[in-house]
C-alpha cells in the first residue's frame, strides 16, 4: 500500500475528504520525523514506537574507485512494534 492507497482507505473509513486527510497525514509524518529529529521517541501505545538508533563508524567500500571509505557514525529512524500490531500480524 502506497501513500495515495492509504489516505484512499482511511478517507472512505472516516468519510473525511481526501484532501484534508491527505494534509493530516503529511502533518503527521512530518511531526514524526521533526520529533525524530529532535532526539525524541513517538510511542502509539498498541500500534507501535518510533525513535532512532545510533550506527557506529565503519569501514564500507567504494567499487567504483576500489577503495576503502571511512563512513561517519549516524542516527537512523527505527520502529518498534506494539503488542497489538504484533498480535494482529500474526
Amino acid at each position: 500500500m502506497n501513500k495515495a492507497e492509504l489516505i484512499s482507505s482511511v478517507a472512505e473509513k472516516t468519510g473525511i475528504t481526501k484532501k484534508d486527510l491527505e494534509k493530516t497525514i503529511n502533518a503527521l509524518f512530518e511531526t514524526i520525523s521533526e520529533a525524530l529529529e529532535n532526539g525524541d521517541k513517538v510511542q502509539i501505545i498498541g500500534f507501535g514506537t518510533f525513535f532512532t538508533r545510533p550506527l557506529k563508524e565503519r569501514q564500507g567500500y567504494n567499487p567504483a574507485r576500489k577503495e576503502t571509505v571511512n563512513m561517519p557514525a549516524i542516527n537512523i529512524p527505527a520502529f518498534k512494534a506494539g503488542k497489538n500490531l504484533k498480535a494482529r500480524v500474526r
